[in-house]
């Protein structure tokens, strides 16, 4: 689903950007433009963002690499 309609940024390239390091919004602005233009998913972003990093712990090391 799309998040930041501004730059075209998808629920699944916050994951990717969290798996990826990214632990704040403002990477999140630096990496995908996320909140930099109206700032309307700046919200939705920081939650998923949040739900990523409680995520990533959890998962088998084995699933690393499954899309």
């Amino acid at each position: 689903m799309y998040v930041c309609v501004c730059h075209g940024v998808t629920d699944r390239a916050i994951a990717q950007a969290a798996q990826e390091g990214a632990c704040s919004l403002g990477e999140l602005a630096q990496s995908l433009r996320v909140a930099t233009c109206c700032g309307k998913c700046a919200e939705l972003a920081q939650s998923l963002l949040k739900a990523a990093d409680q995520a990533t712990p959890e998962a088998p090391a084995w699933l690393a690499g499954v899309t």
